[in-house]
């Protein structure tokens, strides 16, 4: 006999935790399930502990810039404070007691173990069976995408995980993959003395994002030793002793102590048993309409979504899903100014579409640029003030339909053009705004002014 509840929600990542924990929260009887940590990913193995890396990470790159803008400084780099942190203040070791806790004490039941769909409204989990009575929340992430590079499968590499649990960083590290994951990583290693080689196989790094931001950190990384090989196609791993190997098109082979794969995350819907509600379980993600309903009475939250593998969008759909099951309305999800941002150095924040993306989708096409160090603040700011502000306009419509705003604080300049983009507030509008003097995001008036003079030239 199944048991009834109000709601089981599978996964209890960040997306999953919110909706378990409010629906609690207001009464129901939710039933929350769970194969690993309770939080998922960010907090013990993403957003938080990488992040705790790069502020490490940083705080040795601007010691480094202090000569000649402001007397000597002498810094040794030790990996010993940063894993200390990440095991005692991020992830208390990888414990999730607190977070269990903190549910459960909302009134809900924690099962332990993975979920499976058994019919409509059913879930058997933990060696029991649930009936919804209002509905099921699917919310179970995504996983590192691992290529199917010859050899990969048999050699001890590290995902980001493993990086993240590291005691020191390795002597040498070779980083497949140049997205966001693996940028940062491969960026605070070779902070802390690793020699670092990215092989990316697409033609430049963070290849989702403007190709001049790719341009920008692969520059900035190799002015800082890491060598940065784009459109590199790895064709065998090979592992022996202490040593990984990996093998280029064209025979060129790169030697490293450690290896790294940061190829992409992907969910996998094979083990949920959609087939018992009739949806197709080799599909790439979890097809969801903007009410987040997957079909009646099953929701979806999160990466698994397929909107973007980020925790602000898991809790974007987690608050929507909430209504849904409540039965309060409220207005469907809008992806249009969906921001990102990479946390390297320079920092990275983007938003709605690029460029190509753009004129992908048959639009035509302004663009404008300016360079941070062009700007009063980055000509102030001096060591490190390397970036560039870009955005992109329909120019049928006379509003910017995607931004990039990279440099020191690119991801907090980023958010005054998600503003634009979303509202969809005229460029004319933008352009008789006042901007702050001298800041960082006055950079978006000399884009904008550049976007002006451009005319049709860069139409599309």
């Amino acid at each position: 006999m199944a048991e009834q509840v109000d709601v089981v929600v599978i996964g209890m990542g960040p997306g999953g935790e919110h909706v378990a924990g409010t629906l609690a929260d207001a009464g129901l009887d939710v039933v929350g399930v769970e194969a690993e940590l309770v939080g998922g990913e960010c907090p013990y193995w993403g957003c938080v502990p990488s992040k705790m890396m790069i502020r490490a990470g940083n705080l040795l790159a601007e010691a480094g810039r202090v000569p000649g803008m402001a007397g000597s400084a002498q810094v040794s780099p030790d990996w010993g404070p940063v894993a200390a942190r990440i095991r005692d203040e991020a992830t208390t070791d990888w414990n999730d007691q607190v977070a269990a806790d903190r549910f459960t004490g909302k009134g809900g039941r924690l099962v332990r173990g993975r979920g499976k769909l058994a019919g409509h409204g059913k879930v058997a989990a933990g060696g029991e069976v649930f009936e919804a009575r209002r509905g099921v929340v699917i919310a179970t992430g995504t996983r590192p995408q691992i290529p199917p590079v010859p050899g990969l499968a048999d050699v001890p590499y590290w995902t980001n995980r493993d990086a993240i649990a590291a005691k020191e960083p390795p002597r040498t590290l070779i980083v497949l993959g140049g997205g966001a994951i693996g940028a940062e990583l491969a960026q605070v290693f070779a902070r802390f003395g690793s020699r670092v080689t990215i092989v990316e196989a697409m033609d430049g790094l963070i290849a989702n994002e403007e190709p001049e931001a790719g341009r920008l950190l692969a520059d900035v990384m190799e002015s800082a030793g890491v060598t940065v090989r784009t459109g590199a196609r790895a064709t065998e791993v090979r592992h022996s002793g202490d040593r990984f190997t990996v093998v280029l098109e064209g025979g060129e082979e790169i030697s490293g102590d450690q290896l790294l794969v940061a190829t992409g995350r992907r969910a996998d819907l094979s083990e949920l048993g959609l087939e018992t509600v009739g949806l197709d379980p080799e599909a790439r993600s979890l097809q969801v309409d903007d009410q987040l309903l997957a079909a009646p009475g099953l929701w979806g939250v999160g990466d698994v979504t397929g909107h973007g593998a980020f925790t602000h969008v898991a809790m974007y759909e987690a608050a929507i899903a909430i209504r849904g099951v409540l039965g309060d309305p409220g207005p469907g999800a809008d992806y249009r100014a969906l921001p990102r941002v990479t946390f390297c150095d320079p920092e990275i924040g983007a938003v709605g579409l690029t460029e190509r993306q753009a004129r992908e989708q048959g639009l035509r096409v302004r663009t404008g640029l300016s360079q941070v160090p062009s700007t009063a603040r980055g000509w102030i700011h001096k060591a490190g003030n390397d970036g560039l502000v870009k955005v992109v306009e329909d120019v049928d419509r006379g509003v910017l339909v995607g931004a990039t705003s990279a440099g020191p604080m690119g991801g907090e300049v980023l958010y005054g053009l998600a503003v634009a983009v979303h509202a969809e507030v005229p460029v004319d509008r933008l352009r008789h705004m006042i901007y702050a003097y001298p800041t960082f995001h006055r950079g978006v008036e000399d884009a904008l002014a550049d976007l002006r003079s451009s005319g049709s030239g860069k139409s599309g």
